[in-house]
């Protein structure tokens, strides 16, 4: 059974007379050992729909269940999820690195000799024992979210909720956080990971789910999702400038423009429409390349942008 099933969730809300609804039929589910990247522009209902998973908000339809539970209505379920929600603010700032895993801990039910083994144990793993008393503000930001991370570990949960692991971070704090999130998966927990940077859900996912308004629009494997576009992206350079009125033709087959330089996602009979519209600008460059997971992510959010 999956560690968690999602299904066929809505939520809308209403202000100031006006209904919006933030999430409309989206189902997904997670296995143990696998890594989940769901994706989706801002005020595309990702955010909504986490918090119904983490039973923050609940449905007005449709179902949560975390290893079988319900989390709106059995406590119990919260014991199999762990989250790092917005960066690392699930950690108090003035408590020290060891504080705050010993805090997290009791509220999880951990008794105090287990708390204090599994402090150490995860402050030895995460590279952060000399580390201990140091008050959170007074750490590096990778450590701040090496230590996120951990705290959310405390009590073993089997799913892992992971909002922008490495939002601003230098390379060699990004590249340590991923290792990490990779290590967590291999030995068996389940990672919902949302991120607005792709190349780090191209890199450490096993799926890929993208929402748009609302919508699940696409599910499968990241490497089946990349395949199934490889070889219809094309990158052009022109001469000479483009003019609006190209500009506004170009936009209408998704292709994207900076100065001379366009990008295309699409099939060969699409780039003879785009060279078309580009004369009598001479060509500089056409080259076709391998679309990656966030060419594939800008193709498919403004396909449904029109309606």
């Amino acid at each position: 059974m999956p560690i968690l099933q999602a299904k066929n969730l809505y939520k809308t809300y209403a202000a100031r007379g006006k209904t919006t609804r933030a999430v409309r039929d989206v189902s997904l589910t997670l296995e143990l050992g696998e890594v989940l990247a769901f994706l989706g522009p801002n005020g595309a209902g990702k955010t909504t729909t986490i918090k119904m998973i983490a039973g923050l908000v609940i449905p007005d339809e449709g179902s949560v269940r975390i290893d079988g539970l319900d989390p709106h209505n059995d406590p119990h379920a919260l014991r199999s999820l762990g989250a790092v929600l917005e960066g690392n603010r699930n950690v108090y700032w003035r408590m020290t690195a060891e504080e705050n895993l010993l805090y997290f801990g009791a509220l999880r039910g951990l008794p105090g000799a287990d708390a204090h083994a599994r402090a150490v144990e995860l402050l030895q793993r995460f590279d952060l024992l000399d580390k201990r008393n140091a008050t959170v503000q007074t750490l590096s930001r990778g450590m701040q979210q090496k230590l996120a991370i951990a705290v959310a570990l405390m009590h073993r949960p089997r799913l892992l909720l992971l909002d922008e692991p490495t939002l601003g971070l230098d390379v060699e704090a990004a590249e340590t956080v991923k290792e990490l999130v990779k290590e967590i998966s291999q030995e068996g927990h389940a990672i919902l990971l949302t991120t607005h940077q792709l190349d780090v859900a191209e890199e450490i996912s096993d799926r890929v789910a993208i929402i748009r308004k609302g919508c699940i629009i696409a599910e499968e494997p990241t490497q089946e999702l990349i395949r199934r576009f490889c070889g219809t992206a094309y990158t052009i350079e022109v001469g000479g400038e483009i003019s609006p009125a190209q500009h506004e033709r170009l936009a209408e087959l998704q292709a994207l423009v900076q100065q001379q330089h366009i990008e295309f996602l699409g099939d060969a009979d699409g780039l003879w429409q785009v060279l078309e519209i580009l004369k009598p600008l001479p060509l500089k460059h056409v080259e076709q390349d391998q679309a990656d997971l966030t060419e594939i992510f800008l193709r498919l959010v403004r396909e449904g942008n029109d309606g």
